[in-house]
């Protein structure tokens, strides 16, 4: 097949069902002929603040440091930390990127979302004028492969942790997309501390098994960049003609965009959750 995948990978033990599951993907993706490359942030000890030692040499602005700005001036000028050019040069390579983490407060270990804020810089990954499905790695797919300390039922509309498609959101449309990931269903591996060796076992079947079909996949469903007035004046909210054109719909276009309506099932875990 010849395609590149990364796997960016945030647990700090080899021994656990996390790793397991990059070692299922490792091993599937190399019987597909695809390269394999690995991030493993706690081995490398991935820094996940972003301060102004990001950045080589002079800042722009020291005395008002805007990291944003200044991330994507040393991006520019070819000024960022080793650590975050590798992981970037990465990146460029991959056709997917699967992140394999824990679940931890409803989102990312501090780690991974460090990686989000340092590597997916001002230039890189984004522009104001190019975003969500006009956003640069258009033509790449990421997904999310997770683990939870919580039983399936606790992410439901009525479960105690509440509705999984809610808790994606920010991650998979607020990170991912907004870079032009096309991203697909997550992964999602249901309370392994508490299932047995058996089921633990059919979790890593089922995900060595999706993955050989992973390429023929389709995307989650996002509103088009294009739907939205992008002005001032307009709020960067969905154009009138769109809002009219949902009229007679009971439920909303996405768990953001709902308007005010049911939020639509599956629509950040796709069907086969």
């Amino acid at each position: 097949m010849g395609k590149n995948v990364l796997i960016v990978f945030a647990h700090q033990s080899h021994s656990s069902f996390n790793a397991a599951l990059k070692e299922a993907a490792m091993e599937a993706f190399k019987k597909q002929g695809c390269k394999v490359m690995v991030s493993d942030l706690y081995e490398l000890k991935f820094n996940p603040t972003a301060t102004k030692n990001d950045i080589k040499g002079e800042v722009k602005n020291p005395d008002n440091f805007s990291y944003g700005e200044e991330s994507g001036l040393a991006w520019k000028e070819g000024k960022l930390s080793n650590d975050i050019t590798e992981e970037q040069k990465k990146i460029k390579a991959a056709d997917l990127i699967v992140f394999q983490f824990p679940l931890y407060w409803y989102s990312v270990p501090a780690i991974l979302k460090g990686w989000f804020d340092r590597v997916l810089t001002q230039g890189f990954a984004y522009t104001f004028e190019m975003l969500h499905d006009n956003g640069p790695f258009k033509n790449k797919k990421a997904m999310l492969s997770f683990t939870t300390g919580g039983l399936k039922s606790t992410y439901t509309p009525k479960g105690l942790n509440g509705d999984i498609n809610i808790i994606l959101w920010p991650i998979q449309y607020g990170v991912l997309h907004f870079c032009g990931f096309q991203v697909l269903p997550p992964q999602i591996s249901w309370t392994p501390k508490l299932s047995s060796p058996e089921a633990r076992s059919a979790m890593l079947n089922s995900w060595h098994k999706r993955l050989d079909g992973i390429w023929n996949e389709k995307p989650l469903s996002f509103v088009p960049i294009n739907s939205f007035d992008l002005t001032l004046q307009g709020g960067f909210m969905l154009k009138e003609e769109v809002v009219k054109s949902q009229e007679g719909n009971s439920d909303g276009l996405t768990v953001g965009q709902h308007m005010g309506k049911c939020i639509p099932p599956n629509n950040q875990t796709g069907q086969s959750q």
